[in-house]
């Protein structure tokens, strides 16, 4: 590993960290804190932008959004990819969903952030998917609480 690296690394880290920790404390300002500017999040055949977090957020499911370390690749100075794998417990019944992101980092004047997150969900049946679309609680893109 490139140490000079290392402190890119433990900032990504961390804002991945806070990622999870603001899903699990349902707090979309924490959740939007991560995001760049123009960032989105992909899952259930859609693609969100950060208008969109706080009616996305209210429909999802509670519960802790445990995450591993993530496996981070640079592409210059300011740019990366990175994977990093979920396990999700929902708080009503203890039911999991697991399954991994896939990121694209970049730095900006307020340090590093997300662009893009996709989720990708491990099924029972060994198939990979980017969630259910048709799940009726699921908010349209674009179509945020204030509409």
């Amino acid at each position: 590993m490139d140490g000079s690296r290392i402190a890119d690394i433990i900032e990504i880290e961390q804002l991945l960290a806070r990622y999870a920790a603001g899903m699990t404390m349902d707090d979309v300002d924490a959740v939007l804190a991560v995001f760049a500017p123009g960032g989105t999040y992909s899952a259930f055949g859609e693609k969100y932008g950060t208008a969109d977090f706080p009616s996305l957020m209210a429909a999802a499911p509670k519960g802790v959004f445990s995450v591993s370390t993530p496996a981070i690749e640079f592409d210059g100075d300011d740019a990366a990819t990175g994977v990093q794998p979920l396990c999700f417990v929902a708080q009503a019944d203890h039911s999991m969903r697991i399954g991994y992101y896939t990121d694209a980092y970049r730095r900006t004047p307020d340090g590093w952030r997300l662009e893009t997150r996709a989720m990708t969900f491990l099924r029972r049946d060994g198939s990979r998917d980017s969630g259910r679309p048709h799940d009726p609680r699921r908010p349209v893109p674009g179509q945020t609480s204030a509409n």
